[in-house]
């Protein structure tokens, strides 16, 4: 396929053709269940979900929506569909935005395989990264350091977990959690599966490593060094609406 084939969605059936005049058309909510049903379709809502992605504009407005079809098209077993990814989006629906030069297209990759256990370590690796060289020799990064982590680049990391997990994890998530918990760090950790009762979760046998976690689960942070750190990040400017 040299270039879209977008021929199939021309002659749909009624059914079809309705979602995809809603796709266009409805409130993010709404599109994000049409996405689910034209998956559940097949290749014919595979071609709309397609057409629709290629000539979705790259907004913010439309962020949650276009994620939601890559990850969705990412995980069928279709050469076509597998084409056109590769072809269209090799490194997803995110701008891989960088202030300091860092490729985040390895992050993207595992995130979008559902490879969550490597893409959190891969995580603290880049944070480190930003850090400089001090963090990334010692493998982890002071609270003190967080406020010099450059925005955009905190921005990009949230918005793939965001993106690969349906808006389910990322440091923006923990933060609205902690925030609607009154900054209560020991509500955090029992929302997020950090904690049970007056036992810590167990790296990294205890977490989990699915879209099966709860909400804010992932990335890690390692909260037996204290709450300085992950406090320091979640105040970071990069979350401000």
């Amino acid at each position: 396929m040299t270039n879209l084939d977008t021929s199939s969605t021309l002659n749909l059936p009624d059914s079809i053709a309705t979602l995809q005049y809603q796709l266009g058309s409805e409130p993010e909510k709404v599109q994000l269940q049409i996405v689910d049903q034209l998956i559940a379709i097949g290749e014919a809502g595979f071609a709309v979900l397609m057409e629709y992605l290629v000539n979705s504009p790259a907004s913010s407005s439309a962020f949650r929506v276009n994620a939601k079809i890559y990850q969705s098209l990412f995980n069928q077993q279709s050469p076509q569909v597998a084409e056109f990814l590769q072809r269209h989006f090799p490194t997803g629906t995110v701008p891989l935005r960088s202030d300091c030069a860092i490729d985040y297209a390895p992050l993207q990759q595992l995130l979008a395989n559902q490879e969550l256990e490597n893409a959190d370590r891969l995580t603290l690796q880049l944070l480190c990264e930003l850090a400089g060289t001090a963090a990334t020799q010692r493998k982890w990064i002071y609270f003190t350091e967080i406020k010099s982590l450059p925005t955009t680049d905190l921005q990009t990391i949230d918005a793939l977990w965001l993106a690969h997990s349906d808006g389910k994890f990322g440091f923006s998530v923990q933060q609205e959690i902690w925030l609607s918990v009154g900054k209560s760090w020991d509500k955090l950790w029992s929302k997020i599966g950090w904690k049970s009762g007056n036992n810590w979760t167990r790296y990294p046998t205890e977490f989990n490593w699915s879209l099966e976690a709860p909400r804010g689960h992932l990335p890690l942070s390692n909260q037996l060094r204290g709450v300085q750190t992950i406090a320091a990040l979640l105040v970071h400017p990069a979350w401000a609406k």
